[in-house]
């Protein structure tokens, strides 16, 4: 056992475990048929995974159109958080963009989120407008963040 963690391009093997993540981790997650659509429908989605000793045990989704990126979905295993994963894979994210030429991406976090929103700070994300009610669940207003590069 290695104890690193392997960032890659998500692949049709690893949609069970990213559906798991986002069990655990979203009161509303995206099942395996829309991770499915996604890597087989959609040109714009580009998928990271965190592989820790081959465990997926976290992912970052995106869509990029153009110049422009939006984070669909970020999440790591409960067990896993805290321990820098998640900024590593925003972080992963972003080095796509740049090799892509995005010029800003950008996100909607839950108002309440405060890590999330913490973390984003951190990587250089200012905070945008209120999406009212965007959070189908319970309508918590989302918070748009955004980056330059």
């Amino acid at each position: 056992m290695s104890n690193e963690v392997l960032f890659r391009k998500m692949t049709h093997e690893d949609i069970p475990a990213v559906a798991n993540i986002e069990l655990e981790s979203f009161a509303t997650p995206w099942t395996e048929e829309i991770f499915e659509h996604e890597l087989t429908g959609n040109a714009y989605a580009h998928y990271i995974v965190a592989d820790l000793d081959g465990e997926v045990i976290g992912h970052c989704g995106m869509w990029i159109v153009l110049d422009e990126c939006h984070i669909t979905n970020v999440a790591v295993l409960s067990a896993y958080r805290g321990k820098g994963y998640g900024e590593d894979l925003m972080r992963q994210a972003m080095e796509l963009c740049r090799l892509n030429e995005v010029k800003t991406m950008t996100l909607e976090v839950r108002v309440s989120n405060e890590p999330a929103r913490t973390l984003y700070r951190k990587l250089g994300f200012h905070e945008g407008g209120i999406r009212k009610n965007y959070y189908t669940d319970d309508h918590e207003d989302g918070l748009v963040m955004w980056v330059e590069f």
